[in-house]
């Protein structure tokens, strides 16, 4: 194990806490990080590293919002909270959608769109639309404002929203909070329905390629995924905090505005790196 790329994967880390959970895109700034500081790492263990770091990512989730998803009542003998039962049959309604394309399409969406220029298109080209959007919804109240609201329609609506982050550099959470929106919701919904739908639907990316990958690790890379996997845990609950007391107050404007600051660097990158 070399300290310096044990830094490396501190660094990616940190970067993956931060932009797993602000509509930002991850893999555009895991791109510029690995352009950046090139990690001395194999191509095989690289692809499943940038998958399994997000584990920490969920735990995070879990962590902050564990009386809001745990589906029993403990101070009642553990009885079924039916409206939390509720919650996750609507969460992994929003899941079938991403689910059933990205198995059937994985591969090839990966060979035809994970390439800087896609991604630079996406970053900038959602930065412009959360601008629009947030415009639009100036003034205007939402119609969703608790989670007992959502509809199972919205749920699935939803669903299919996150299918465009199928496509790299969308962001995962950027593609459903503006869903969220357009379909009504809070921001403060939008961004907290995100978070639970990022359980079921990470955890099952990072299976997923694992089982096609495989664990053959050396023990410096298992040092490596144990140490970019804490440290995005520890990061990405500092960013969850922040976003929720940010969009209190504040819209997703200057998200937007990040977004395409990003994605000219991504050009930048593109015909100059």
């Amino acid at each position: 194990m070399e300290l310096i790329e044990l830094l490396k994967v501190i660094v990616i880390g940190i970067i993956q806490g931060i932009t797993e959970w602000l509509p930002v895109s991850s893999t555009g700034h895991m791109i510029l990080a690995q352009a950046f500081l090139q990690p001395n790492l194999r191509d095989d263990f690289w692809r499943i590293f940038l998958v399994v770091i997000q584990f920490g990512s969920i735990l995070a989730v879990i962590f902050l919002f564990w009386e809001k998803i745990f589906p029993f009542k403990v101070r009642e003998k553990f009885r079924p909270d039916v409206d939390k039962f509720q919650l996750w049959f609507k969460i992994l309604v929003a899941c079938i959608p991403a689910a059933i394309i990205g198995l059937l399409f994985d591969d090839e969406i990966d060979a035809m769109f994970f390439n800087p220029t896609t991604v630079a298109i996406t970053l900038i080209g959602y930065g412009i639309l959360f601008i629009i959007v947030e415009n639009q919804n100036k003034g205007s109240r939402a119609r969703i404002t608790d989670l007992n609201q959502i509809t199972y329609r919205f749920a699935f609506l939803i669903g299919i929203f996150q299918l465009l982050a199928l496509i790299p550099g969308t962001s995962r959470s950027g593609a459903t909070i503006i869903g969220g929106l357009l379909l009504g919701a809070s921001r403060y919904i939008a961004a907290e329905f995100t978070f639970f739908l990022a359980i079921p639907v990470m955890l099952g990316a990072s299976l997923l390629r694992i089982v096609t990958i495989g664990v053959d690790f050396s023990s410096a890379e298992w040092i490596y995924l144990g140490a970019g996997t804490l440290v995005a845990f520890i990061v990405s609950i500092l960013a969850i905090k922040f976003l929720m007391n940010y969009i209190k107050r504040n819209d997703f404007k200057a998200f937007g505005w990040y977004r395409i600051v990003v994605g000219l660097l991504m050009v930048g990158y593109v015909f100059w790196w």
